[in-house]
């Protein structure tokens, strides 16, 4: 899975990428390389310290060795066992100190290299999560550019649709208005030649009248 998502990236992201997690391996190292030296010069202190004390203790052996001289063998068996004791606990101890030091240092080891390998994944699986995310918000941008697009083209073809029927609907409602129009001057020129006619005729009636009173005098 991380070698296909791996082939996403481009080459120069994954060189910066690897390198950086180079550097970070690196830096771990070099902590656990001090962790160690600490450890080493604590050991080291510890050792000068054991070597003090088996120098006291063979300054003491010194000393028994010549008060011995002046003791009884059974006096001289028993110091040589207990310096022997103490010697063998001496040497018990700077062995034990030595294997737990070398087990501390691997255990350490082992923690360092889990966590440095933990981080290497870790960073990786973000950087490839990072940039799968950013392919796919430009997918999913083109997708819905696309959708909206073809919606708009939709509702302009429905708006052209609509303004076109209302147009043809008001053409309609025009025609039949100018028709109106039309029948209304053709009966105002009819009532107006109807009105023209009557009052000639009343003028006419008028002068008649007018002309049979005047013969009549």
């Amino acid at each position: 899975n991380f070698t296909n998502c791996a082939a996403v990236i481009p080459l120069t992201f994954q060189t910066n990428v690897l390198t950086e997690l180079r550097k970070w391996k690196l830096s771990l190292i070099e902590h656990h390389k001090l962790q160690m030296r600490h450890e080493k010069e604590k050991h080291a202190a510890h050792v000068r310290q054991l070597s003090n004390e088996m120098e006291n203790l063979k300054e003491l052996l010194r000393t028994y060795e010549i008060s011995i001289g002046r003791k009884d063998e059974v006096v001289i068996t028993n110091l040589t066992q207990a310096l022997e004791r103490q010697k063998e606990r001496t040497e018990l101890m700077r062995k034990f100190m030595l294997w737990r030091i070398q087990h501390v240092k691997a255990k350490q080891e082992e923690h360092a290299n889990r966590i440095a390998d933990r981080q290497f994944r870790t960073a990786l699986m973000k950087k490839v999560w990072a940039a799968w995310r950013s392919l796919s918000e430009e997918k999913w941008k083109e997708k819905v550019a696309k959708a909206c697009q073809l919606r708009a083209e939709d509702v302009c073809v429905q708006l052209t649709n609509d303004y076109e029927a209302k147009i043809a609907e008001l053409t309609a409602a025009l025609e039949q208005t100018k028709a109106e129009i039309l029948r209304l001057h053709s009966e105002r020129e009819h009532y107006e030649d109807t009105m023209k006619k009557a009052f000639m005729r009343g003028v006419c009636a008028l002068n008649l009248e007018a002309m049979t009173m005047f013969q009549g005098k």
